[in-house]
Protein backbone atom coordinates (compact mmCIF):
# COMPACT_ATOMS: atom_id res chain seq x y z
CA UNK A 1 0.00 0.00 0.00
CA UNK A 2 1.42 3.78 -0.33
CA UNK A 3 2.15 5.42 2.18
CA UNK A 4 0.20 7.96 3.80
CA UNK A 5 1.22 11.59 4.66
CA UNK A 6 3.44 11.82 7.94
CA UNK A 7 2.08 12.08 11.31
CA UNK A 8 3.88 14.97 12.14
CA UNK A 9 2.54 17.82 10.39
CA UNK A 10 4.63 20.33 8.88
CA UNK A 11 4.49 23.82 10.20
CA UNK A 12 3.83 25.82 6.78
CA UNK A 13 0.96 22.95 6.07
CA UNK A 14 -0.68 23.68 9.37
CA UNK A 15 -0.64 27.38 8.53
CA UNK A 16 -1.96 26.89 5.73
CA UNK A 17 -4.95 24.65 6.90
CA UNK A 18 -5.77 27.52 9.71
CA UNK A 19 -6.40 29.88 6.83
CA UNK A 20 -8.44 27.43 4.78
CA UNK A 21 -10.01 25.75 6.80
CA UNK A 22 -11.25 27.67 9.78
CA UNK A 23 -12.24 31.21 10.61
CA UNK A 24 -8.95 32.09 12.29
CA UNK A 25 -7.11 35.28 10.88
CA UNK A 26 -3.40 34.27 10.05
CA UNK A 27 -0.63 35.07 7.50
CA UNK A 28 0.56 32.80 4.44
CA UNK A 29 1.58 35.21 1.85
CA UNK A 30 -0.70 34.74 -1.72
CA UNK A 31 -3.04 32.35 0.26
CA UNK A 32 -4.18 35.06 3.00
CA UNK A 33 -6.71 37.51 3.46
CA UNK A 34 -4.62 40.17 3.24
CA UNK A 35 -5.03 42.50 0.31
CA UNK A 36 -1.21 42.93 -0.01
CA UNK A 37 -1.05 46.43 0.02
CA UNK A 38 2.20 46.91 2.10
CA UNK A 39 4.25 45.03 -1.15
CA UNK A 40 6.44 47.93 -1.55
CA UNK A 41 7.78 47.75 1.50
CA UNK A 42 7.02 50.78 3.95
CA UNK A 43 9.52 52.25 6.48
CA UNK A 44 12.45 51.61 4.13
CA UNK A 45 13.73 55.31 5.42
CA UNK A 46 12.95 54.32 9.09
CA UNK A 47 16.49 54.67 11.43
CA UNK A 48 17.14 50.43 12.33
CA UNK A 49 16.94 51.47 16.00
CA UNK A 50 13.29 52.77 15.53
CA UNK A 51 10.45 50.69 16.25
CA UNK A 52 9.04 50.54 12.27
CA UNK A 53 8.87 46.65 12.89
CA UNK A 54 6.44 47.01 15.39
CA UNK A 55 3.58 49.08 13.52
CA UNK A 56 4.32 46.58 10.63
CA UNK A 57 3.55 43.66 12.64
CA UNK A 58 -0.01 45.22 14.04
CA UNK A 59 -0.64 46.07 10.06
CA UNK A 60 -0.38 42.40 8.98
CA UNK A 61 -3.24 39.76 9.53
CA UNK A 62 -1.72 37.94 12.18
CA UNK A 63 -2.68 35.57 15.13
CA UNK A 64 -2.08 37.03 18.80
CA UNK A 65 0.90 34.58 19.52
CA UNK A 66 2.42 35.54 15.73
CA UNK A 67 2.56 38.96 16.54
CA UNK A 68 3.81 38.58 20.25
CA UNK A 69 6.63 36.52 17.92
CA UNK A 70 6.72 39.10 15.11
CA UNK A 71 7.52 42.11 17.81
CA UNK A 72 10.21 40.13 19.54
CA UNK A 73 12.35 39.85 16.18
CA UNK A 74 12.66 42.81 14.17
CA UNK A 75 13.30 41.67 11.21
CA UNK A 76 10.94 39.51 11.00
CA UNK A 77 7.93 42.06 9.77
CA UNK A 78 10.51 42.89 6.56
CA UNK A 79 11.03 39.25 5.96
CA UNK A 80 7.27 38.36 5.77
CA UNK A 81 7.00 41.66 3.42
CA UNK A 82 9.46 39.95 1.07
CA UNK A 83 8.16 36.53 0.96
CA UNK A 84 5.06 38.14 -0.36
CA UNK A 85 7.02 40.45 -2.83
CA UNK A 86 9.02 36.91 -4.12
CA UNK A 87 6.30 34.58 -4.39
CA UNK A 88 3.55 37.90 -6.22
CA UNK A 89 6.34 38.54 -8.91
CA UNK A 90 7.68 34.74 -9.27
CA UNK A 91 4.04 33.85 -9.84
CA UNK A 92 3.10 36.83 -12.32
CA UNK A 93 6.28 35.79 -14.15
CA UNK A 94 5.63 32.18 -14.80
CA UNK A 95 2.02 32.81 -15.65
CA UNK A 96 2.61 35.67 -17.94
CA UNK A 97 1.71 34.06 -21.04
CA UNK A 98 -0.55 32.01 -19.46
CA UNK A 99 -4.59 32.13 -19.42
CA UNK A 100 -4.68 32.43 -15.35
CA UNK A 101 -1.57 35.38 -15.29
CA UNK A 102 -1.83 35.22 -11.57
CA UNK A 103 -4.53 37.98 -11.01
CA UNK A 104 -5.19 39.13 -7.55
CA UNK A 105 -8.77 39.35 -8.83
CA UNK A 106 -10.65 36.60 -7.72
CA UNK A 107 -8.06 35.26 -5.58
CA UNK A 108 -10.15 34.52 -2.43
CA UNK A 109 -12.65 32.46 -4.46
CA UNK A 110 -9.46 30.41 -6.35
CA UNK A 111 -7.92 29.64 -3.01
CA UNK A 112 -11.81 27.67 -1.77
CA UNK A 113 -11.37 25.30 -4.62
CA UNK A 114 -9.05 22.51 -5.56
CA UNK A 115 -7.84 23.98 -9.04
CA UNK A 116 -4.31 23.28 -9.93
CA UNK A 117 -3.93 27.30 -9.69
CA UNK A 118 -4.74 26.82 -5.94
CA UNK A 119 -1.96 24.09 -5.96
CA UNK A 120 0.82 26.49 -7.45
CA UNK A 121 -0.45 29.29 -4.88
CA UNK A 122 0.24 27.31 -1.93
CA UNK A 123 3.45 25.93 -3.19
CA UNK A 124 5.09 29.24 -3.86
CA UNK A 125 3.82 31.31 -1.23
CA UNK A 126 5.37 28.17 1.11
CA UNK A 127 8.27 28.12 -0.98
CA UNK A 128 8.89 32.28 -0.68
CA UNK A 129 8.41 31.99 2.95
CA UNK A 130 11.55 29.34 3.49
CA UNK A 131 13.61 31.18 0.80
CA UNK A 132 13.15 34.87 2.63
CA UNK A 133 14.14 33.63 6.12
CA UNK A 134 16.74 31.78 5.29
CA UNK A 135 18.32 34.68 3.34
CA UNK A 136 17.65 37.07 6.00
CA UNK A 137 19.66 35.00 8.59
CA UNK A 138 22.25 35.17 6.27
CA UNK A 139 21.82 38.64 5.34
CA UNK A 140 22.33 40.01 8.77
CA UNK A 141 18.75 41.59 8.86
CA UNK A 142 17.16 38.58 11.55
CA UNK A 143 18.92 39.31 15.11
CA UNK A 144 18.37 35.75 16.61
CA UNK A 145 19.49 33.54 13.57
CA UNK A 146 22.92 34.26 11.74
CA UNK A 147 24.87 31.92 8.85
CA UNK A 148 24.25 28.26 7.94
CA UNK A 149 25.66 26.36 10.85
CA UNK A 150 27.22 23.91 8.90
CA UNK A 151 30.24 21.63 10.14
CA UNK A 152 33.72 23.82 10.13
CA UNK A 153 32.08 27.13 9.64
CA UNK A 154 32.69 30.09 11.92
CA UNK A 155 29.81 32.25 11.93
CA UNK A 156 31.78 35.32 11.97
CA UNK A 157 34.30 34.16 10.40
CA UNK A 158 32.34 33.30 7.39
CA UNK A 159 30.74 36.74 7.54
CA UNK A 160 34.08 38.42 7.27
CA UNK A 161 34.83 36.55 4.76
CA UNK A 162 31.55 37.33 2.79
CA UNK A 163 30.28 33.74 2.53
CA UNK A 164 27.24 33.50 4.95
CA UNK A 165 25.66 30.59 4.27
CA UNK A 166 21.79 30.71 3.82
CA UNK A 167 20.33 29.26 7.05
CA UNK A 168 17.83 27.12 5.84
CA UNK A 169 17.80 25.15 9.16
CA UNK A 170 16.95 27.50 11.17
CA UNK A 171 14.44 28.65 8.70
CA UNK A 172 12.62 25.61 9.29
CA UNK A 173 12.88 25.08 12.82
CA UNK A 174 11.34 29.04 13.21
CA UNK A 175 8.58 28.35 10.99
CA UNK A 176 7.41 25.39 13.38
CA UNK A 177 7.52 27.54 16.12
CA UNK A 178 6.11 30.62 14.67
CA UNK A 179 3.17 28.82 13.00
CA UNK A 180 2.88 26.14 16.39
CA UNK A 181 1.59 22.63 16.20
CA UNK A 182 -1.68 21.64 15.35
CA UNK A 183 -3.04 17.92 14.27
CA UNK A 184 -3.37 17.58 10.54
CA UNK A 185 -7.08 17.24 9.44
CA UNK A 186 -8.39 13.84 7.59
CA UNK A 187 -10.11 16.33 5.20
CA UNK A 188 -9.08 15.68 1.85
CA UNK A 189 -9.24 19.16 0.78
CA UNK A 190 -6.92 19.56 4.31
CA UNK A 191 -4.48 16.44 3.00
CA UNK A 192 -4.13 17.90 -0.62
CA UNK A 193 -3.02 21.61 0.46
CA UNK A 194 -0.87 20.23 2.82
CA UNK A 195 1.03 18.03 0.19
CA UNK A 196 1.41 20.84 -1.88
CA UNK A 197 2.83 23.24 0.55
CA UNK A 198 5.43 20.60 1.38
CA UNK A 199 6.26 20.39 -2.65
CA UNK A 200 7.09 24.43 -2.14
CA UNK A 201 9.21 23.79 0.56
CA UNK A 202 11.25 20.70 -0.89
CA UNK A 203 11.65 22.91 -4.08
CA UNK A 204 13.68 25.83 -1.77
CA UNK A 205 15.97 22.27 -0.42
CA UNK A 206 16.53 20.55 -3.53
CA UNK A 207 18.14 24.24 -4.38
CA UNK A 208 20.48 24.03 -2.22
CA UNK A 209 23.57 24.31 -2.84
CA UNK A 210 27.57 23.89 -1.24
CA UNK A 211 29.51 26.90 -2.55
CA UNK A 212 33.53 27.28 -1.37
CA UNK A 213 35.81 29.68 -1.86
CA UNK A 214 39.66 29.16 -2.10
CA UNK A 215 42.05 31.29 -0.08
CA UNK A 216 45.74 30.90 -0.35
CA UNK A 217 48.82 32.60 -2.01
CA UNK A 218 48.82 33.40 -5.54
CA UNK A 219 45.58 32.19 -5.72
CA UNK A 220 46.40 28.48 -4.54
CA UNK A 221 43.43 26.67 -2.72
CA UNK A 222 45.55 25.52 0.72
CA UNK A 223 42.13 26.43 2.67
CA UNK A 224 38.94 26.17 1.35
CA UNK A 225 36.01 28.13 2.74
CA UNK A 226 32.14 25.99 1.96
CA UNK A 227 28.79 27.66 2.79
CA UNK A 228 25.52 26.58 1.84
CA UNK A 229 23.79 28.74 -0.54
CA UNK A 230 20.12 29.09 -2.13
CA UNK A 231 19.43 29.10 -5.81
CA UNK A 232 17.84 32.09 -7.05
CA UNK A 233 14.28 32.26 -6.06
CA UNK A 234 13.59 31.98 -10.06
CA UNK A 235 15.10 28.77 -10.23
CA UNK A 236 12.46 27.75 -7.79
CA UNK A 237 9.52 29.04 -9.65
CA UNK A 238 10.29 27.48 -12.93
CA UNK A 239 10.61 23.94 -10.87
CA UNK A 240 7.26 24.75 -9.21
CA UNK A 241 5.60 25.92 -13.00
CA UNK A 242 6.92 21.98 -14.45
CA UNK A 243 5.21 20.92 -11.30
CA UNK A 244 2.28 22.77 -11.86
CA UNK A 245 2.26 21.53 -15.97
CA UNK A 246 2.72 18.03 -14.73
CA UNK A 247 -0.28 17.98 -11.69
CA UNK A 248 -1.24 15.02 -11.19
CA UNK A 249 -5.38 14.99 -10.09
CA UNK A 250 -6.24 12.81 -6.63
CA UNK A 251 -8.74 11.31 -5.06
CA UNK A 252 -9.22 9.61 -1.14
CA UNK A 253 -8.48 6.23 -0.53
CA UNK A 254 -8.85 4.04 2.46
CA UNK A 255 -5.98 2.43 3.93
CA UNK A 256 -7.08 -1.36 4.55
CA UNK A 257 -4.17 -2.19 7.52
CA UNK A 258 -4.72 1.62 9.29
CA UNK A 259 -8.07 2.64 8.01
CA UNK A 260 -6.59 6.29 7.35
CA UNK A 261 -7.83 8.45 4.22
CA UNK A 262 -4.36 8.96 1.65
CA UNK A 263 -4.44 10.78 -1.38
CA UNK A 264 -4.09 8.42 -4.55
CA UNK A 265 -4.08 9.44 -8.09
CA UNK A 266 -5.65 7.15 -11.11
CA UNK A 267 -2.15 6.03 -12.11
CA UNK A 268 -2.23 3.52 -9.17
CA UNK A 269 -4.16 1.05 -9.87
CA UNK A 270 -2.76 -1.84 -7.69
CA UNK A 271 -1.52 -2.20 -4.20
CA UNK A 272 1.96 -2.45 -5.82
CA UNK A 273 1.46 0.42 -8.67
CA UNK A 274 3.59 4.10 -7.93
CA UNK A 275 2.50 6.15 -4.80
CA UNK A 276 1.89 9.49 -4.70
CA UNK A 277 5.10 11.33 -4.88
CA UNK A 278 6.22 13.78 -2.71
CA UNK A 279 7.55 16.39 -5.40
CA UNK A 280 4.24 16.40 -7.47
CA UNK A 281 1.67 18.92 -7.27
CA UNK A 282 -1.57 17.48 -7.08
CA UNK A 283 -5.26 18.46 -7.08
CA UNK A 284 -8.49 17.55 -6.81
CA UNK A 285 -10.97 19.46 -9.66
CA UNK A 286 -10.13 20.39 -13.29
CA UNK A 287 -9.68 24.25 -13.71
CA UNK A 288 -12.45 26.35 -15.79
CA UNK A 289 -10.74 27.94 -18.54
CA UNK A 290 -10.16 31.71 -17.39
CA UNK A 291 -11.05 32.73 -20.73
CA UNK A 292 -14.04 35.09 -19.71
CA UNK A 293 -14.58 37.40 -16.51
CA UNK A 294 -15.24 34.87 -13.34
CA UNK A 295 -15.35 35.18 -9.96
CA UNK A 296 -11.91 33.65 -10.23
CA UNK A 297 -10.07 35.59 -13.03
CA UNK A 298 -11.22 38.98 -14.93
CA UNK A 299 -10.59 36.45 -18.17
CA UNK A 300 -8.14 37.31 -20.93
CA UNK A 301 -9.54 40.59 -23.02
CA UNK A 302 -7.22 42.78 -23.76
CA UNK A 303 -4.30 41.27 -22.64
CA UNK A 304 -1.45 41.79 -24.73
CA UNK A 305 0.16 38.79 -26.59
CA UNK A 306 2.53 37.23 -28.89
CA UNK A 307 1.10 36.80 -32.93
CA UNK A 308 3.61 33.77 -32.88
CA UNK A 309 3.38 31.73 -29.64
CA UNK A 310 0.53 32.98 -27.48
CA UNK A 311 -2.35 34.93 -29.04
CA UNK A 312 -4.14 31.89 -30.12
CA UNK A 313 -4.06 30.14 -26.48
CA UNK A 314 -4.78 33.16 -24.74
CA UNK A 315 -7.40 34.70 -26.75
CA UNK A 316 -9.53 31.45 -26.84
CA UNK A 317 -10.60 31.37 -30.03
CA UNK A 318 -11.66 35.56 -30.36
CA UNK A 319 -9.15 36.89 -32.72
CA UNK A 320 -6.87 39.56 -31.60
CA UNK A 321 -6.82 43.29 -32.08
CA UNK A 322 -3.60 44.40 -34.03
CA UNK A 323 -2.81 48.33 -33.09
CA UNK A 324 0.51 50.14 -34.00
CA UNK A 325 2.48 52.36 -31.40
CA UNK A 326 5.36 54.15 -31.73
CA UNK A 327 8.11 53.56 -29.42
CA UNK A 328 11.38 55.64 -28.44
CA UNK A 329 14.77 53.95 -28.52
CA UNK A 330 18.67 54.43 -28.18
CA UNK A 331 20.50 54.64 -31.71
CA UNK A 332 23.19 55.89 -33.37
CA UNK A 333 25.12 55.38 -30.36
CA UNK A 334 28.98 56.17 -30.50
CA UNK A 335 31.39 56.07 -27.63
CA UNK A 336 33.17 59.57 -26.20
CA UNK A 337 36.19 59.40 -24.77
CA UNK A 338 36.65 59.48 -22.10
CA UNK A 339 34.75 57.42 -20.91
CA UNK A 340 30.91 57.62 -21.70
CA UNK A 341 28.26 56.49 -24.94
CA UNK A 342 26.12 58.74 -26.85
CA UNK A 343 23.32 57.98 -27.95
CA UNK A 344 20.15 59.89 -30.37
CA UNK A 345 16.38 59.15 -29.44
CA UNK A 346 14.62 57.51 -32.60
CA UNK A 347 11.24 56.12 -32.96
CA UNK A 348 10.13 52.97 -33.71
CA UNK A 349 6.83 51.28 -34.94
CA UNK A 350 5.58 48.38 -33.07
CA UNK A 351 2.51 46.12 -33.46
CA UNK A 352 0.79 44.95 -30.64
CA UNK A 353 -1.41 42.49 -30.24
CA UNK A 354 -4.45 42.23 -27.92
CA UNK A 355 -7.22 40.01 -27.31
CA UNK A 356 -10.45 40.74 -28.19
CA UNK A 357 -13.11 40.51 -25.82
CA UNK A 358 -16.04 39.09 -28.43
Amino acid sequence: MCTGLPRTACPLRLFALCILLSHAAAYFGLTGREPLVFLPGPFANEPQNSKAHLKQCEQMTLTRRQKRLCRREPGLAETLRESVRLSLLECRYQFRNERWNCSLDGRGSLLKRGFKETAFLLAVSSAALSHALAKACSSGRMERCTCDDSPGLQHREAWQWGVCGDNLKYSTKFLKKFFGQKRVSKDLRAQIDAHNINVGTRAVKSGLKTTCKCHGVSGSCAVRTCWKQLSPFQDTGHLLKYRYDTAVRVHSVTNSATGETELASPRRHSNTGPCLRPTELVFLEESPSFCRPSRYSPGTAGRPCSKDTSCSSLCCGRGYNTALHLTTISCHCQVRWCCHVECQTCLREEEVYTCKKH
